[in-house]
């Protein structure tokens, strides 16, 4: 049930073809940043011009990555993380809203060192997180790639999440994971709130198995009504878009087309 539920988080993403030079393989390390525990991969190269930096979606952690930061060219800083409470990243207090996860992950890039302008990659949950870090620092950002991204109004309240739902979330995910969850909504309000940024360069990877055994399935907390998708529709409307036949792991499954995007992201943006 725990993958099942993950599906939840599905909702867009994209795909593109594009040639690499082969990139140093990604090694995770534990680190104190702002007096807590992260564990992160950290490539700090002065002059690069651009930083790409990777949001985790719920539940996952940063080798989902792997295969996609071997891919990027070397040329370019990286960033990937565990928030608090996964993988051996520090449990810490404080909300679990978008707008705190992002002003603490800006605070981990600043404390490492590594300036913008940043790419944004944001998987799943992940990525509703960088399309509000995009909107809430807008001049640090170049460009953002949302891999099967989940978006504001997508995800019911949590008080309206089936009560099945509700006791399996408790039973099966950390308080870190049920944190997070309870928050989306909040804060897909966050995102909505702020101005659009059409400006910049987006790649929308999108979802859409083919397989027979391909059986959608959200436990009963995804908006599924035509205002919503209309909504989610409309919200970027520049933005290039590419169906992928994957699973929601993209990263995993379709590595290549992930770095692709980035890319693509990285070229627009003249990076």
């Amino acid at each position: 049930m725990p993958g099942m539920f993950a599906q939840v988080l599905s909702v867009g993403a994209c795909l593109l073809a594009a040639s690499w030079q082969p990139a140093a393989a990604a090694v995770v390390t534990t680190t104190i940043i702002a007096g807590h525990r992260v564990e992160a991969i950290v490539v700090n190269r002065p002059g690069a011009p651009a930083c790409i930096v990777f949001e985790n979606g719920s539940r996952a952690t940063v080798d989902a990555w792997d295969k996609v930061i071997d891919a990027l060219p070397p040329a370019v800083s990286v960033f990937a993380y565990n928030r608090p409470g996964y993988g051996n990243s520090e449990t810490i207090a404080t909300p679990r809203d978008g707008a705190t996860i992002v002003d603490e992950l800006r605070t981990r890039l600043q404390q490492q060192g590594l300036q913008p302008p940043y790419i944004l990659v944001g998987h799943s949950l992940g990525g509703l997180y960088m399309q509000l870090f995009a909107r809430r620092y807008p001049v640090e950002v170049a460009g953002v790639v949302l891999v099967d991204a989940v978006y504001p109004g997508v995800i019911k309240k949590p008080e309206e999440f089936p009560w099945l739902t509700r006791g399996a979330k408790r039973l099966f995910f950390s308080s870190a994971v049920n944190a997070e969850i309870d928050a989306i909504y909040q804060t897909g309000e966050q995102v909505a709130a702020l101005p659009p940024i059409d400006d910049k360069p987006i790649v929308q990877l999108i979802n859409r198995p083919k397989g027979v055994t391909a059986v959608p399935v959200d436990f009963g907390v995804v908006n599924r009504d035509p205002q919503t998708a209309a909504s989610v529709k409309a919200m970027y409307p520049r933005a290039t878009r590419i169906v992928l036949d994957s699973d929601h792991q993209m990263q995993r499954q379709s590595a290549a087309d992930v770095a692709a995007a980035i890319d693509t992201v990285m070229q627009a943006a003249g990076k």
